[in-house]
């Protein structure tokens, strides 16, 4: 496969991924607008979903003030700003009409149909949209995608390259979805514990669609360790930090064997895959969960960047 269709492929699922996670955290941030304020944090809750999503500069030059209006449409609409939801499913689109002959027709028209309702989407008078519609439809296109490729694309090296993007960028922004609670949830110590704790960890959980399946997995009281080692330690939750390492591990080990040559990206994975393996929540919450989610993301850009060097920059053989 040549590297700029490799790179395609990788991208449209990274894209993807990408518009489903703004659409997540402007959930997040409706949610939690709800709750009563503990104070202290930052100036509001829609200002630390900027902070967490990495956006907030390109926000503040455009727009000033963290409003709650202007943030849903930087966040949704706005092509300035690159990890919007409208500018990532443009960017995904764009990637598989480069490579439309690497993709299957149900790929293709997935792709091609979140795009024509965006641009429908873009034409309709704001007030006539409620937040949620938006957030749902990001979703709902998201998993139609992911479905596409399921049931229809061949195991081969494509496949491979668009599930390590998906795994990347799932593991970057669930570790960022966890951080908004660093940026507004709880910011006094006396907090942690409290109801209002355990709820606003609750609704991080429905945010991300995985209150179900957590307590499904969980019993009894709902606490921070445990939505913790959930969120970061649980191979059984797809959104799982450790899941989403060993699932790129595994497709980069799957493109060793099939090209016959293993380097230093394989080798990092698997060592990013060991170093979460033998962690504790204890131990997590000894570090800060703001503290080691933040270098969880230095690790995963540089696991993307080896990725970058070793399989996109050039002919692959």
């Amino acid at each position: 496969m040549l590297s700029r269709t490799a790179d395609n492929l990788y991208w449209i699922a990274r894209y993807v991924e990408r518009a489903e996670t703004a659409a997540r955290l402007l959930e997040v941030g409706a949610r939690i607008a709800l709750l009563p304020s503990a104070g202290q944090g930052y100036r509001n809750e829609w200002e630390s979903i900027l902070q967490a999503s990495g956006t907030a500069a390109g926000f503040a030059r455009k727009y000033g003030d963290p409003v709650q209006r202007n943030i849903e449409s930087y966040l949704f609409f706005d092509r300035d700003n690159p990890s919007s939801v409208a500018a990532c499913i443009g960017r995904a689109r764009e990637n598989g009409r480069i490579v439309r002959t690497a993709l299957t027709a149900q790929m293709w028209d997935a792709l091609n149909t979140a795009f024509q309702e965006m641009r429908a989407l873009e034409r309709r008078p704001r007030s006539e949209m409620e937040l949620s519609q938006l957030t749902e439809w990001t979703m709902r296109h998201a998993a139609m995608l992911r479905g596409a490729i399921e049931a229809t694309l061949l195991r081969n090296d494509g496949y491979d390259f668009l599930n390590i993007g998906f795994a990347l960028e799932r593991a970057d922004n669930t570790a960022r979805l966890m951080d908004v609670k660093y940026y507004v949830l709880l910011p006094r110590v006396e907090f942690v514990g409290s109801g209002l704790d355990n709820y606003q960890w609750t609704t991080l959980l429905r945010a991300m669609g995985a209150h179900r399946a957590f307590h499904w997995a969980y019993r009894g009281e709902v606490t921070a360790a445990k939505i913790a080692h959930f969120l970061i330690l649980n191979r059984q939750c797809p959104r799982a930090l450790i899941t989403c390492a060993e699932a790129a591990s595994q497709h980069l080990d799957r493109l060793a064997a099939a090209y016959g040559m293993r380097g230093a990206v394989q080798d990092r994975a698997a060592r990013l895959v060991a170093d979460i393996s033998r962690l504790t929540v204890e131990q997590v919450f000894e570090e800060g969960l703001h503290e080691y989610l933040s270098r969880f993301i230095g690790e995963i850009a540089a696991l993307a960047s080896l990725v970058d060097d070793s399989y996109l920059s050039g002919d692959i053989w």
